[in-house]
């Protein structure tokens, strides 16, 4: 059992309900972005989400495409984001979820690209343009290094095609809140909480909730139906804004423990 089934046994035994913030590596630095990942670990994060900056984020909205913007401007790649995690994982247990677009994890070549994530302490990839037909070479991959392969399903998915992402994914669903690109709302809709059921109904692998989760009501709605929620924008958004302040590790750390409903995640 890896570590993020590990992380989802135990909220399960304790009644309680997962948090699992994103972040943008790279984003401002990648010294930061390795602080970062250990202040979320320390501030109460179920699993963590590393995204990879890429070029054009189709499914991404303006805060997260800026952050990527941001990010690409340092000239790093994969290579130093994976030395960056493997200095995080020296001080974390926290489990680690690359999030990426498929186009640089090819370039980076995909048996390479498996090795080196597991041997920088990655649990698990969610390539946002990876459909499960295209999925077989890539998932053996991960496989074959025991990480685990994470699905986006969306409201517009067919049952047929929850059925088949059940087949293929591990570790959990990632279930997007509604159609279109990321970034904070003020309202959540129900079809969230509808795609849960129909995913509950075709597997037993725990179901996080994101897209446009920006508050602490909204998180705590959330984690009335779903077994986790993700927030991503909201946190990128305050980075961004905290960019020239010395103090932004420590306070984003502040600013996600206030997302955390008391008593509801580890």
């Amino acid at each position: 059992m890896g570590r993020i089934d590990d992380a989802f046994s135990q909220l399960k035994r304790e009644g309680k309900k997962g948090f699992i913030p994103f972040i943008t590596g790279g984003d401002p630095d990648l010294d930061t972005t390795g602080e970062l990942l250990v202040e979320l670990a320390n501030s109460g994060a179920t699993i963590i989400e590393l995204g990879v900056p890429f070029s054009d984020p189709m499914a991404d909205g303006p805060v997260i495409q800026r952050a990527s913007e941001r990010a690409l401007k340092h000239g790093f790649g994969l290579k130093e984001i994976f030395e960056t995690i493997n200095k995080a994982r020296a001080k974390i247990e926290t489990p680690l979820v690359l999030f990426s677009y498929f186009n640089p994890l090819l370039q980076y070549g995909i048996d390479k690209l498996a090795r080196d994530a597991r041997q920088a302490g990655i649990d698990g990839v969610l390539v946002t343009d990876l459909t499960p037909e295209e999925s077989e070479q890539f998932a053996a991959a991960l496989k074959r290094n025991d990480l685990d392969m994470v699905f986006l399903v969306a409201p517009t998915s067919t049952d047929a095609r929850l059925r088949m992402i059940a087949d293929h994914a591990s570790g959990f669903v990632y279930a997007v809140s509604r159609a279109g690109v990321t970034g904070a709302r003020e309202n959540l809709s129900r079809e969230a909480e509808l795609l849960v059921a129909r995913v509950r109904r075709v597997s037993s692998l725990p179901v996080a909730v994101g897209f446009g989760i920006s508050s602490a009501e909204q998180v705590e709605q959330t984690l009335r139906y779903a077994d986790a929620a993700v927030v991503g924008s909201a946190i990128v958004a305050q980075i961004e804004k905290l960019s020239a302040n010395e103090n932004l590790v420590s306070e984003t750390g502040k600013f996600v423990r206030k997302l955390i409903p008391v008593g509801s995640t580890n």
